[in-house]
Protein backbone atom coordinates (compact mmCIF):
# COMPACT_ATOMS: atom_id res chain seq x y z
CA UNK A 1 0.00 0.00 0.00
CA UNK A 2 3.03 2.29 -0.08
CA UNK A 3 2.74 5.52 1.87
CA UNK A 4 -0.92 4.83 2.62
CA UNK A 5 -0.25 1.69 4.66
CA UNK A 6 2.58 3.29 6.63
CA UNK A 7 0.56 6.42 7.30
CA UNK A 8 -2.52 4.47 8.41
CA UNK A 9 -0.43 2.31 10.74
CA UNK A 10 1.27 5.32 12.29
CA UNK A 11 -2.01 7.19 12.69
CA UNK A 12 -3.73 4.20 14.28
CA UNK A 13 -0.85 3.72 16.72
CA UNK A 14 -0.95 7.37 17.75
CA UNK A 15 -4.68 7.26 18.32
CA UNK A 16 -4.39 4.04 20.30
CA UNK A 17 -1.72 5.57 22.55
CA UNK A 18 -4.00 8.54 23.20
CA UNK A 19 -6.98 6.28 23.95
CA UNK A 20 -8.88 7.53 20.90
CA UNK A 21 -9.41 4.41 18.77
CA UNK A 22 -13.02 3.71 17.86
CA UNK A 23 -14.61 0.27 17.60
CA UNK A 24 -17.90 -0.85 16.08
CA UNK A 25 -19.92 -2.97 18.52
CA UNK A 26 -22.96 -4.44 16.75
CA UNK A 27 -25.80 -5.15 19.17
CA UNK A 28 -28.14 -8.10 19.02
CA UNK A 29 -31.91 -7.96 18.61
CA UNK A 30 -32.27 -9.36 22.12
CA UNK A 31 -30.13 -6.79 23.92
CA UNK A 32 -30.16 -7.46 27.68
CA UNK A 33 -28.51 -4.25 28.87
CA UNK A 34 -30.15 -1.08 30.12
CA UNK A 35 -29.26 1.42 27.40
CA UNK A 36 -28.19 4.93 28.44
CA UNK A 37 -26.24 5.55 25.24
CA UNK A 38 -28.97 5.80 22.59
CA UNK A 39 -30.75 8.93 21.41
CA UNK A 40 -34.18 7.27 21.57
CA UNK A 41 -35.23 9.86 24.13
CA UNK A 42 -38.96 9.15 24.16
CA UNK A 43 -38.65 5.39 23.75
CA UNK A 44 -40.44 5.35 20.39
CA UNK A 45 -37.98 3.48 18.16
CA UNK A 46 -39.58 0.14 19.07
CA UNK A 47 -43.07 1.36 19.89
CA UNK A 48 -45.42 -1.04 18.01
CA UNK A 49 -47.39 1.88 16.56
CA UNK A 50 -44.26 3.42 15.11
CA UNK A 51 -42.97 0.09 13.81
CA UNK A 52 -46.32 -0.79 12.25
CA UNK A 53 -46.49 2.58 10.50
CA UNK A 54 -43.03 2.01 9.07
CA UNK A 55 -44.03 -1.46 7.86
CA UNK A 56 -47.22 -0.12 6.28
CA UNK A 57 -45.21 2.52 4.41
CA UNK A 58 -42.68 -0.11 3.36
CA UNK A 59 -45.40 -2.30 1.88
CA UNK A 60 -47.17 0.60 0.20
CA UNK A 61 -44.20 2.45 -1.25
CA UNK A 62 -41.35 -0.07 -1.32
CA UNK A 63 -37.98 -0.27 0.37
CA UNK A 64 -36.55 2.92 -1.11
CA UNK A 65 -37.84 6.27 -2.33
CA UNK A 66 -36.40 5.39 -5.80
CA UNK A 67 -34.76 8.73 -6.50
CA UNK A 68 -33.97 12.25 -5.39
CA UNK A 69 -36.84 14.31 -4.02
CA UNK A 70 -36.93 16.35 -7.25
CA UNK A 71 -37.28 13.28 -9.46
CA UNK A 72 -39.27 10.39 -8.00
CA UNK A 73 -38.24 10.50 -4.34
CA UNK A 74 -41.12 12.61 -3.02
CA UNK A 75 -44.16 10.62 -2.00
CA UNK A 76 -47.42 11.86 -0.50
CA UNK A 77 -46.08 10.51 2.77
CA UNK A 78 -43.15 12.93 2.67
CA UNK A 79 -45.57 15.80 2.15
CA UNK A 80 -47.77 14.67 5.06
CA UNK A 81 -44.71 14.44 7.31
CA UNK A 82 -43.55 17.94 6.33
CA UNK A 83 -46.99 19.41 7.00
CA UNK A 84 -47.19 17.67 10.39
CA UNK A 85 -43.69 18.80 11.44
CA UNK A 86 -44.39 22.40 10.44
CA UNK A 87 -47.69 22.40 12.31
CA UNK A 88 -46.17 20.83 15.45
CA UNK A 89 -43.31 23.33 15.65
CA UNK A 90 -45.32 26.37 14.60
CA UNK A 91 -43.27 26.80 11.42
CA UNK A 92 -44.52 28.07 8.08
CA UNK A 93 -43.02 25.25 6.04
CA UNK A 94 -40.77 22.20 6.29
CA UNK A 95 -38.42 20.26 4.04
CA UNK A 96 -37.39 16.69 4.89
CA UNK A 97 -33.84 15.48 4.15
CA UNK A 98 -32.31 12.01 4.33
CA UNK A 99 -30.57 12.81 7.65
CA UNK A 100 -30.09 15.55 10.18
CA UNK A 101 -26.52 15.90 8.95
CA UNK A 102 -27.60 16.64 5.37
CA UNK A 103 -30.33 19.00 6.62
CA UNK A 104 -27.66 21.13 8.31
CA UNK A 105 -25.34 20.94 5.30
CA UNK A 106 -28.16 21.98 3.00
CA UNK A 107 -29.48 24.83 5.12
CA UNK A 108 -26.15 26.47 6.00
CA UNK A 109 -24.58 26.23 2.55
CA UNK A 110 -27.70 27.38 0.71
CA UNK A 111 -28.25 30.39 2.97
CA UNK A 112 -24.67 31.66 3.02
CA UNK A 113 -21.94 31.32 0.37
CA UNK A 114 -19.40 33.81 -0.93
CA UNK A 115 -20.01 37.32 0.32
CA UNK A 116 -21.66 36.12 3.53
CA UNK A 117 -20.53 35.61 7.11
CA UNK A 118 -21.25 32.45 9.10
CA UNK A 119 -20.86 32.82 12.86
CA UNK A 120 -20.49 29.29 14.21
CA UNK A 121 -20.63 28.34 17.88
CA UNK A 122 -17.44 26.92 19.37
CA UNK A 123 -19.37 23.81 20.43
CA UNK A 124 -21.47 23.45 17.28
CA UNK A 125 -22.24 19.94 16.08
CA UNK A 126 -19.88 18.49 13.48
CA UNK A 127 -22.54 18.81 10.78
CA UNK A 128 -22.73 22.57 11.39
CA UNK A 129 -18.94 22.83 11.43
CA UNK A 130 -18.66 20.97 8.12
CA UNK A 131 -21.47 23.04 6.64
CA UNK A 132 -19.68 26.26 7.55
CA UNK A 133 -16.45 25.00 6.01
CA UNK A 134 -18.21 24.02 2.80
CA UNK A 135 -20.23 27.21 2.54
CA UNK A 136 -17.41 29.31 1.04
CA UNK A 137 -18.51 32.09 3.36
CA UNK A 138 -16.20 33.78 5.81
CA UNK A 139 -16.47 31.83 9.06
CA UNK A 140 -16.06 33.23 12.55
CA UNK A 141 -16.00 30.68 15.36
CA UNK A 142 -17.33 32.30 18.52
CA UNK A 143 -19.10 31.52 21.77
CA UNK A 144 -22.58 31.88 20.34
CA UNK A 145 -24.20 31.07 23.67
CA UNK A 146 -23.06 34.56 24.74
CA UNK A 147 -25.24 37.16 22.96
CA UNK A 148 -22.72 39.95 23.69
CA UNK A 149 -19.98 38.03 21.84
CA UNK A 150 -22.27 37.45 18.86
CA UNK A 151 -23.20 41.14 18.85
CA UNK A 152 -19.53 42.13 18.68
CA UNK A 153 -18.83 39.78 15.78
CA UNK A 154 -21.87 40.94 13.82
CA UNK A 155 -21.16 44.62 14.50
CA UNK A 156 -17.65 44.29 13.04
CA UNK A 157 -18.71 42.50 9.85
CA UNK A 158 -18.52 43.99 6.38
CA UNK A 159 -20.61 41.32 4.64
CA UNK A 160 -24.23 42.24 3.83
CA UNK A 161 -25.50 38.77 4.84
CA UNK A 162 -24.80 36.92 8.07
CA UNK A 163 -25.94 33.60 9.50
CA UNK A 164 -25.50 32.68 13.18
CA UNK A 165 -25.61 28.92 13.83
CA UNK A 166 -26.03 27.31 17.24
CA UNK A 167 -27.41 24.16 18.85
CA UNK A 168 -30.64 24.75 20.75
CA UNK A 169 -29.57 22.02 23.18
CA UNK A 170 -25.88 21.22 23.43
CA UNK A 171 -25.37 17.64 22.27
CA UNK A 172 -22.81 16.83 24.97
CA UNK A 173 -23.87 18.55 28.20
CA UNK A 174 -27.48 19.50 27.48
CA UNK A 175 -26.99 23.24 27.93
CA UNK A 176 -29.82 25.40 26.55
CA UNK A 177 -28.88 28.29 24.26
CA UNK A 178 -30.32 31.74 25.14
CA UNK A 179 -32.31 31.87 21.93
CA UNK A 180 -34.50 34.87 22.70
CA UNK A 181 -31.45 37.01 23.46
CA UNK A 182 -29.55 35.69 20.44
CA UNK A 183 -32.51 36.41 18.20
CA UNK A 184 -32.74 39.98 19.50
CA UNK A 185 -29.07 40.52 18.64
CA UNK A 186 -29.46 38.91 15.21
CA UNK A 187 -32.53 41.00 14.39
CA UNK A 188 -30.81 44.22 15.49
CA UNK A 189 -27.78 43.37 13.31
CA UNK A 190 -29.82 42.09 10.33
CA UNK A 191 -28.60 38.51 10.66
CA UNK A 192 -30.44 35.20 10.42
CA UNK A 193 -30.40 32.77 13.35
CA UNK A 194 -30.17 29.05 12.52
CA UNK A 195 -30.94 26.71 15.43
CA UNK A 196 -30.15 23.00 15.31
CA UNK A 197 -32.75 21.49 17.63
CA UNK A 198 -31.75 17.85 17.20
CA UNK A 199 -31.71 17.38 20.99
CA UNK A 200 -34.56 19.77 21.74
CA UNK A 201 -37.40 18.49 19.56
CA UNK A 202 -39.48 16.18 21.72
CA UNK A 203 -37.52 17.23 24.81
CA UNK A 204 -37.90 20.96 25.43
CA UNK A 205 -40.80 23.36 25.12
CA UNK A 206 -44.53 22.78 25.64
CA UNK A 207 -45.37 19.23 24.65
CA UNK A 208 -41.84 18.75 23.30
CA UNK A 209 -42.23 21.35 20.56
CA UNK A 210 -38.63 22.41 20.91
CA UNK A 211 -36.44 25.26 22.06
CA UNK A 212 -37.76 27.81 19.56
CA UNK A 213 -41.30 27.39 20.86
CA UNK A 214 -39.97 27.55 24.40
CA UNK A 215 -38.23 30.85 23.56
CA UNK A 216 -41.35 32.30 21.93
CA UNK A 217 -39.75 32.29 18.47
CA UNK A 218 -41.84 29.67 16.68
CA UNK A 219 -42.59 30.84 13.15
CA UNK A 220 -40.25 33.86 13.22
CA UNK A 221 -39.39 34.72 9.62
CA UNK A 222 -35.71 35.39 10.35
CA UNK A 223 -35.10 32.10 12.19
CA UNK A 224 -34.34 28.73 10.59
CA UNK A 225 -34.85 25.53 12.56
CA UNK A 226 -33.19 22.21 11.77
CA UNK A 227 -33.81 18.91 13.50
CA UNK A 228 -33.35 15.19 13.16
CA UNK A 229 -36.03 12.50 13.06
CA UNK A 230 -33.66 9.93 14.57
CA UNK A 231 -33.75 10.99 18.22
CA UNK A 232 -37.04 11.76 19.95
CA UNK A 233 -39.02 10.52 16.94
CA UNK A 234 -37.13 7.21 16.91
CA UNK A 235 -36.82 7.05 13.11
CA UNK A 236 -34.37 8.41 10.54
CA UNK A 237 -33.99 11.61 8.56
CA UNK A 238 -33.71 15.35 9.05
CA UNK A 239 -35.80 18.45 8.49
CA UNK A 240 -35.43 22.18 7.91
CA UNK A 241 -38.31 24.32 9.17
CA UNK A 242 -38.53 27.93 8.10
CA UNK A 243 -40.44 30.56 6.17
CA UNK A 244 -41.90 29.21 2.94
CA UNK A 245 -39.57 31.36 0.84
CA UNK A 246 -36.58 29.82 2.63
CA UNK A 247 -37.84 26.29 1.96
CA UNK A 248 -38.44 27.12 -1.71
CA UNK A 249 -34.89 28.46 -1.90
CA UNK A 250 -33.54 25.21 -0.44
CA UNK A 251 -35.45 23.16 -3.00
CA UNK A 252 -33.75 25.20 -5.73
CA UNK A 253 -30.23 25.37 -4.28
CA UNK A 254 -29.47 22.94 -1.42
CA UNK A 255 -27.13 20.37 -2.92
CA UNK A 256 -27.63 17.72 -0.18
CA UNK A 257 -31.34 17.88 -1.05
CA UNK A 258 -31.08 18.06 -4.84
CA UNK A 259 -28.47 15.34 -5.34
CA UNK A 260 -29.38 12.87 -2.58
CA UNK A 261 -31.89 10.04 -2.69
CA UNK A 262 -35.02 10.92 -0.74
CA UNK A 263 -35.70 9.58 2.73
CA UNK A 264 -36.96 5.98 2.65
CA UNK A 265 -40.77 5.83 2.93
CA UNK A 266 -40.58 3.48 5.92
CA UNK A 267 -38.62 6.10 7.86
CA UNK A 268 -41.07 8.82 6.86
CA UNK A 269 -44.04 6.72 7.92
CA UNK A 270 -42.44 5.82 11.23
CA UNK A 271 -41.52 9.43 11.98
CA UNK A 272 -45.05 10.60 11.19
CA UNK A 273 -46.53 8.02 13.57
CA UNK A 274 -44.02 8.98 16.29
CA UNK A 275 -44.91 12.64 15.91
CA UNK A 276 -48.59 11.81 16.38
CA UNK A 277 -47.72 9.93 19.58
CA UNK A 278 -45.68 12.86 20.91
CA UNK A 279 -48.58 15.19 20.19
CA UNK A 280 -51.09 12.87 21.87
CA UNK A 281 -48.97 11.76 24.82
CA UNK A 282 -47.18 14.83 26.23
CA UNK A 283 -46.58 12.97 29.50
CA UNK A 284 -43.71 11.21 27.73
CA UNK A 285 -41.73 14.46 27.86
CA UNK A 286 -42.25 14.75 31.61
CA UNK A 287 -41.27 11.09 32.08
CA UNK A 288 -38.03 11.72 30.18
CA UNK A 289 -37.08 14.63 32.45
CA UNK A 290 -37.93 12.62 35.57
CA UNK A 291 -35.70 9.78 34.36
CA UNK A 292 -32.84 12.19 33.61
CA UNK A 293 -33.12 13.68 37.11
CA UNK A 294 -33.00 10.17 38.60
CA UNK A 295 -29.88 9.23 36.60
CA UNK A 296 -28.14 12.46 37.62
CA UNK A 297 -28.99 11.88 41.29
CA UNK A 298 -27.53 8.38 41.09
CA UNK A 299 -24.32 9.67 39.50
CA UNK A 300 -23.92 12.35 42.17
CA UNK A 301 -24.52 9.88 44.98
CA UNK A 302 -22.10 7.37 43.44
CA UNK A 303 -19.23 9.86 43.18
CA UNK A 304 -19.79 13.02 45.25
CA UNK A 305 -16.50 14.46 44.04
CA UNK A 306 -17.69 14.63 40.45
CA UNK A 307 -19.58 17.71 39.22
CA UNK A 308 -22.81 16.32 37.73
CA UNK A 309 -25.12 19.21 36.80
CA UNK A 310 -28.88 19.08 37.06
CA UNK A 311 -30.05 17.91 33.62
CA UNK A 312 -31.96 20.30 31.40
CA UNK A 313 -32.49 17.79 28.60
CA UNK A 314 -32.02 14.04 28.15
CA UNK A 315 -28.27 13.81 28.67
CA UNK A 316 -26.38 13.57 31.95
CA UNK A 317 -22.65 14.31 31.50
CA UNK A 318 -20.17 12.73 33.91
CA UNK A 319 -16.78 14.30 33.19
CA UNK A 320 -13.86 11.98 34.03
CA UNK A 321 -11.04 13.82 32.25
CA UNK A 322 -8.73 11.20 30.78
CA UNK A 323 -10.03 9.30 27.70
CA UNK A 324 -8.68 5.98 29.00
CA UNK A 325 -10.53 6.47 32.29
CA UNK A 326 -13.78 7.29 30.48
CA UNK A 327 -13.37 4.33 28.14
CA UNK A 328 -12.66 2.01 31.07
CA UNK A 329 -15.69 3.28 32.96
CA UNK A 330 -17.94 2.68 29.94
CA UNK A 331 -16.55 -0.85 29.56
CA UNK A 332 -17.10 -1.55 33.25
CA UNK A 333 -20.69 -0.30 33.00
CA UNK A 334 -21.29 -2.68 30.09
CA UNK A 335 -19.93 -5.59 32.11
CA UNK A 336 -22.55 -4.86 34.76
CA UNK A 337 -25.45 -4.59 32.30
CA UNK A 338 -25.49 -0.85 31.59
CA UNK A 339 -24.59 0.71 28.25
CA UNK A 340 -23.15 4.21 28.71
CA UNK A 341 -22.05 6.64 26.03
CA UNK A 342 -18.35 7.52 26.06
CA UNK A 343 -17.32 10.86 24.58
CA UNK A 344 -13.63 11.56 23.89
CA UNK A 345 -11.79 14.10 21.71
CA UNK A 346 -12.56 15.34 19.14
CA UNK A 347 -16.18 15.04 20.26
CA UNK A 348 -15.25 16.98 23.42
CA UNK A 349 -12.23 19.19 24.27
CA UNK A 350 -9.04 17.50 25.55
CA UNK A 351 -9.17 16.79 29.26
CA UNK A 352 -12.97 16.53 29.37
CA UNK A 353 -13.59 12.93 28.27
CA UNK A 354 -16.77 11.70 29.85
CA UNK A 355 -19.63 9.34 30.14
CA UNK A 356 -22.72 10.77 28.52
CA UNK A 357 -25.72 9.06 30.06
CA UNK A 358 -28.90 9.64 28.08
CA UNK A 359 -32.24 9.08 29.77
CA UNK A 360 -35.35 7.74 28.07
CA UNK A 361 -39.02 8.19 28.82
CA UNK A 362 -39.59 4.43 28.92
CA UNK A 363 -37.02 3.59 31.61
CA UNK A 364 -38.73 1.56 34.33
CA UNK A 365 -38.23 1.68 38.07
CA UNK A 366 -36.22 -1.55 37.79
CA UNK A 367 -34.07 0.01 35.04
CA UNK A 368 -33.32 3.04 37.18
CA UNK A 369 -32.51 0.86 40.17
CA UNK A 370 -29.95 -1.04 38.08
CA UNK A 371 -28.51 2.26 36.85
CA UNK A 372 -28.05 3.36 40.45
CA UNK A 373 -26.35 0.10 41.42
CA UNK A 374 -23.98 0.08 38.45
CA UNK A 375 -22.98 3.72 38.78
CA UNK A 376 -22.10 3.16 42.43
CA UNK A 377 -19.92 0.18 41.45
CA UNK A 378 -18.20 1.96 38.58
CA UNK A 379 -17.94 5.62 39.59
CA UNK A 380 -17.31 5.12 43.29
CA UNK A 381 -13.66 4.04 42.92
CA UNK A 382 -12.85 6.80 40.42
CA UNK A 383 -11.10 9.84 41.88
CA UNK A 384 -12.50 13.08 40.50
CA UNK A 385 -10.06 15.05 38.32
CA UNK A 386 -8.48 18.12 39.88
Amino acid sequence: MGWLGAWLEQTAASRAEAGLRRTLRPRDVADPVVDLASNDYLGLARDPRVVDAGVDALRAWGAGSTGSRLVTGSTRLHGELEEALADFTGSAAALVFSSGYTANLGAVTALSGRGALVVSDVAAHASLVDAARLSRARVEVARCTDPAVVDQVLAAREEPRALVVVDGVDSVDGGIAPLAELHAVCRARDAVLLVDDAHGLGVRGPGGRGTLTEAGLAGAADVVLTATLSKSLGSQGGVVLAARAVVEHLVDTARPFIFDTGLAPAAAGAALAALEIVRGEPDRVAALHAAAASVAASARAAAPGLDVPAPTAAMVPVVLGDPAVALGAAASCAEHGLRAGCFRPPSVPPGTSRLRLTARADLTADDLALVDQVLHKVLGPIVAPA
